[in-house]
């Protein structure tokens, strides 16, 4: 792990420093790190994904325990920085790229690392990073709702973020990464963190938070992806009601006409709005409306 002198100092040989639009903070206090790397309980045959890996201070320590690491960095410079920190650790990938391909898809070369690198360690996929604030909440959503599915998630991220991940129905927090959440495992905030402890200071509070992934609770829902354009659907017009969020159904769930007789055998009332719903509520929409396109 590097502390914060030994980071600018890398940054200041490579001719650089943080870059503002890509959410670079680095995290500084080594006692977090260590309490973000223990919280995550990385066992040696897990594979980690840590995404925006920086100069790779926490890669560091997470190789020390994980069977491989699967690291992104979209920054050249500080991929190139990494991969010099990291010469001789053998059981990390560096992969500069961005970590995903648009909002719904993680990037292929990140998950043909993740598959790769559990060829070899069929344990756990953990997400454990201290994410960049431009892509905490579509990089948490593409793990919860797959094709790359992460069993858990031990993150620093946007203390509002955080508010999302483990919001509920009504409370202004409450949306479409509330209801992944909720909907696939349990989430739970362990630390809120200060800016002091990053570096450059961030304007805002953050937050650790850990999510571990229910196989019971995902196991509810009959066709992920229709659920998850079913909360798209929804929560993306929120302020309309469900019926009027109907007509604007597209993709998978745009032939189905008869929206108001799912609302109704889910005895949900179609003049709610979509902030009002559970995610036990959107599930059951989803698999009502899967089981009407099979039938059909």
């Amino acid at each position: 792990m590097q502390t914060k002198r030994q980071i600018q100092q890398l940054l200041r040989s490579a001719g650089i420093s943080p870059n503002k639009r890509l959410g670079q903070h680095f995290l500084i206090d080594l006692n977090l790190m260590r309490l973000l790397v223990d919280s995550a309980g990385i066992a040696g045959n897990d594979v980690v994904l840590e995404v925006g890996c920086g100069t790779g201070s926490l890669t560091e320590a997470l190789a020390e325990h994980a069977g491989r690491i699967v690291a992104v960095e979209l920054d050249r410079s500080l991929s190139a920085i990494a991969d010099k920190q990291l010469a001789k650790t053998t059981n990390v990938e560096l992969v500069n790229a961005d970590v995903l391909e648009n909002k719904h898809t993680i990037s292929r070369r990140v998950t043909d690392g993740l598959a790769t690198a559990r060829e070899e360690c069929p344990g756990r996929l953990l997400l454990v990073a201290n994410l960049p604030y431009n892509v905490a909440s579509p990089v948490m959503m593409n793990l919860a709702t797959g094709p790359a599915i992460a069993d858990a998630m031990t993150v620093t991220v946007q203390k509002e973020v955080a508010h999302r991940m483990t919001a509920g129905p009504g409370s202004g927090d409450y949306g479409t990464l509330s209801i992944l959440m909720h909907a696939t495992g349990d989430s739970e905030i362990i630390r809120t963190l200060r800016p002091a402890v990053f570096w450059p200071q961030p304007q805002v509070d953050s937050a650790m938070v850990r999510f571990i992934r229910s196989p019971e609770k995902a196991g509810r829902i009959a066709d992920m992806e229709l659920f998850t354009e079913t909360v798209h659907l929804f929560v993306g017009h929120r302020r309309k009601t469900l019926l009027a969020c109907t007509k604007l159904a597209r993709e998978k769930l745009a032939g189905i006409a008869n929206w108001p007789e799912i609302l109704d055998k889910c005895r949900i009332d179609s003049k709610q709005r979509p902030d009002q719903l559970s995610a036990e509520d959107y599930i059951a929409i989803a698999n009502r409306a899967s089981n009407l396109r099979f039938s059909s």
